[in-house]
């Protein structure tokens, strides 16, 4: 369900959707030191120490997207692609070297603060207060958006049962809770402010398959319901499938592909009448396994 708007094209009323998140031209390059294997003596590794060789790392190369209000736009890439990269410069944790990136027509850099009040991010490595129980450490991070403690203690329990957690388990400490447990946490502590950008940076690794489920209605869900914009990076090619509207293919930090899951696997010939999934497709174009490479 996307939302419209209509303009005038050669003398036609057509219409042309509203974008949620726009993204134009965006870089990002980090620098490391280059490792030699080459044996150096005492003195020679005195003097590198000073002398450091630089090598540049393309996270992000000149990528450009549109998703629209109501639309969940995948990213598919291999650990090291730079997917993640790319949700911290939209998520204004990283700020990039060129390019720009609006959020309902507010630029994530100049409106940085006008820009998180809207949105929030899911990651894999999401961290706690882990002597703190989940209803803790969830009505901590609603205060910190207004939200009253009485008021955060109900929405978290209504989002942690839709997602499968028991709500007796509310009270135990984050340590004791497992990964899996731990994620749904990260999520319902996302969704608490009711965000109309929701970034969601592989939200269901470590769920086991019920439970991943359980997430992945509750994301068409808040679509459906809010008409949120959803940016998903997942390894799950089901998870792509079934969720996404249209997915980008990144690799190298550029993005080399992107349509509907239809679009993607007509870019490569079957062979011998097979037809194609979806991984099929991305080992093509990208010669690579999603578990290939380091983030």
């Amino acid at each position: 369900m996307f939302y419209k708007s209509f303009r005038f094209m050669k003398g036609k009323l057509v219409e042309a959707p509203i974008y949620g998140l726009t993204v134009r031209g965006v870089t990002k390059h980090f620098h490391k030191t280059k490792k030699s294997d080459e044996k150096l003596r005492f003195h020679q590794k005195i003097r590198q120490l000073f002398k450091r060789e630089k090598e540049t790392i393309r996270a992000v190369d000149g990528i450009s997207l549109d998703v629209s209000i109501g639309e969940i736009y995948g990213i598919l890439g291999a650990n090291g692609s730079g997917k993640s990269t790319l949700i911290r410069l939209i998520s204004t944790l990283l700020l990039p070297d060129a390019g720009s990136i609006h959020v309902f027509g507010d630029d994530v850099v100049t409106n940085s603060m006008k820009v998180r009040r809207v949105m929030n991010r899911v990651s894999v490595e999401a961290s706690f207060f882990k002597r703190l129980s989940s209803a803790e450490n969830l009505i901590y991070a609603a205060r910190l958006y207004g939200i009253s403690a009485a008021e955060a203690s109900k929405k978290a329990r209504n989002i942690l049962e839709r997602l499968g957690f028991e709500a007796k388990r509310m009270d135990e400490e984050m340590e004791q809770l497992s990964r899996g447990m731990q994620q749904k946490v990260a999520i319902a502590r996302a969704l608490l402010t009711t965000p109309m950008l929701l970034l969601l940076d592989e939200p269901t690794t470590g769920l086991d398959p019920k439970s991943k489920r359980d997430v992945q209605a509750f994301i068409e869900e808040i679509r459906d319901d809010r008409n949120a914009v959803i940016v998903l990076t997942t390894h799950d090619m089901a998870e792509a499938e079934r969720l996404c509207d249209r997915i980008a293919i990144i690799d190298n930090g550029k993005f080399i592909a992107e349509g509907t899951v239809k679009e993607l696997i007509a870019k490569v010939p079957p062979k011998d009448n097979t037809p194609l999934t979806l991984e099929d497709v991305f080992i093509a174009l990208t010669g690579k396994n999603l578990e290939e490479g380091e983030e």
